[in-house]
């Protein structure tokens, strides 16, 4: 990726650390991961970029109210969110990491200005993909340590601003991240009252999340077997190590494009799979919510785009918050990771090729989320070791964020965003998803390709909105 030295668009004001407000009285403590945690810990970490427009952000308003205000209010929602100013540990000794908060820790705080088109960078036309990256902070992460969170906050003079957030994802899921967010902004806008409403209050007992199985041990092992496949089957160098295990460089030719789906537009997709589906040969009725008729959608022009052989092969994955799948369930304030995934592997392009394809997509992903239940949580091991076994070069698309987070919601106290972008869709396969911006029902879709493969995208993503 390109780093920050080498960008001419950006320059580093400060960089501060920000400790809990109440850090001097605060207690050490540990918290060790859970299976639920122990899935992601090896992949890259989640990374957010939140662009509000404001022309009256000058730099003397930047550094006098927006900086302040920022600073104070999240070292006040820390007081809340300790764990995040603490880090990522694995003790040799242990056979799992663990968060670890030691009074006075703190987290990353970087101020910059940018001299980037702010209109270009929060708009949804194309774009290099590389222009977004001197706008997130860095997670420092090493064997024995990682960084949980770090923030930036960027001025674009007499444009606006942004917000970037770099998670850790073996701390936190999407619905965490998000709750923390809605938090701050809600200090932030009401300095007054740090106070919290119950469901943005973290729940941090560790105890409802029951493992029976010994899936802590398993999930390790299977990322241990998934990092043996990439050094050739040779013994690790350190099999305890928090290192991310694969991060792909990004090609400079890769651009962003953002999708807006009307209400609309949405229920035309559903006429359409209903009107195809009741002339099949299928009697199985689908379930055609919003997500499956959305990712259905996004599924099959991301594989026409790409083309090629016909039986190459293809897959999909999505996240799925298993706090209401459990028995008993687990508080929707829970903080951590309480996600698992639902993928589908070894699946043919061609399924998705035809005149048929869309309502091929929808089938698939339909019959997925209806197969949800607990035992999404119990076979992680069984997923994760499945997913060792994908072939290289396969195409095997998932989601990330969810249009029930509700991020444009996220008011600091000078307006709902103009954008929010996931910048770490880029070295994978995943397309980001959000509720529209106007809160009218519609869905945003963020696509990140190789150029040539995302003006064929752009085409088909219109042309069968027309059909």
């Amino acid at each position: 990726m390109v780093t920050k030295e080498m960008n001419s668009s950006l320059n580093i004001i400060d960089v501060a650390r920000v400790t809990p407000s109440n850090s001097d009285s605060s207690e050490s403590l540990t918290i060790p991961l859970t299976f639920f945690d122990l899935l992601w810990f090896k992949l890259h970490a989640v990374e957010r970029v939140i662009f509000y427009k404001l022309t009256d952000a000058t730099r003397p308003f930047f550094d006098s109210v927006i900086v302040p205000n920022l600073k104070s209010s999240l070292s006040s929602i820390l007081s809340h969110y300790f764990p995040l100013a603490g880090k990522l540990v694995w003790n040799q000794l242990d056979s799992k990491p663990s968060i670890v908060y030691s009074p006075n820790d703190a987290v990353s705080f970087t101020v910059a200005e940018s001299n980037a088109d702010f209109s270009r960078l929060s708009g949804n036309e194309p774009f290099p993909s590389s222009e977004l990256y001197p706008l997130v902070p860095e997670l420092q992460i090493s064997d024995e340590l990682a960084d949980i969170v770090s923030f930036q906050v960027t001025l674009f003079p007499n444009q606006g601003f942004c917000i970037a957030v770099n998670a850790h994802h073996g701390v936190l899921d999407g619905k965490t991240t998000t709750m923390f967010l809605k938090s701050w902004a809600n200090i932030c806008k009401q300095p007054s009252n740090s106070s919290l409403p119950q469901d943005l209050i973290p729940f941090y007992d560790r105890t409802v999340i029951k493992d029976s199985m010994n899936l802590d041990t398993r999930v390790v092992n299977a990322w241990n077997s998934i990092a043996k496949m990439f050094t050739g089957g040779e013994e690790l160098g350190n099999p305890k190590s928090l290192k991310i295990l694969w991060s792909p460089e990004v090609s400079a030719d890769v651009v962003r494009y953002t999708l807006n789906l009307t209400r609309e537009d949405i229920q035309k997709l559903r006429e359409r799979l209903n009107r195809e589906s009741s002339v099949s040969s299928s009697p199985k009725e689908l379930r055609l919510s919003t997500f499956v008729v959305v990712y259905s959608y996004a599924l099959t022009c991301l594989f026409r785009a790409r083309g090629g052989d016909p039986n190459r092969t293809v897959g999909y994955g999505f996240a799925v918050d298993c706090r209401s799948l459990m028995n008993p369930p687990i508080p929707s304030s829970y903080f951590g990771n309480c996600v698992s995934a639902s993928f589908s592997l070894s699946l043919k392009a061609e399924t998705f090729m035809g005149e048929e394809g869309f309502l091929g997509a929808a089938r698939l992903v339909s019959d997925s989320v209806e197969a949800l239940d607990e035992n999404v949580a119990w076979k992680i091991p069984e997923f994760l070791e499945a997913f060792g076994t994908v072939a290289p070069g396969s195409q095997i698309p998932s989601v990330a964020g969810s249009t029930r987070f509700g991020v444009y919601g996220l008011d600091f106290g000078w307006g709902r965003p103009e954008k929010v972008v996931v910048v770490s869709i880029d070295p994978g396969e995943a397309v980001s998803m959000a509720e529209s911006r106007d809160g009218n029902g519609g869905v945003e879709i963020g696509f990140s390709l190789k150029k040539h493969e995302m003006d064929t995208l752009i085409d088909l993503l219109h042309t069968g909105l027309k059909a």
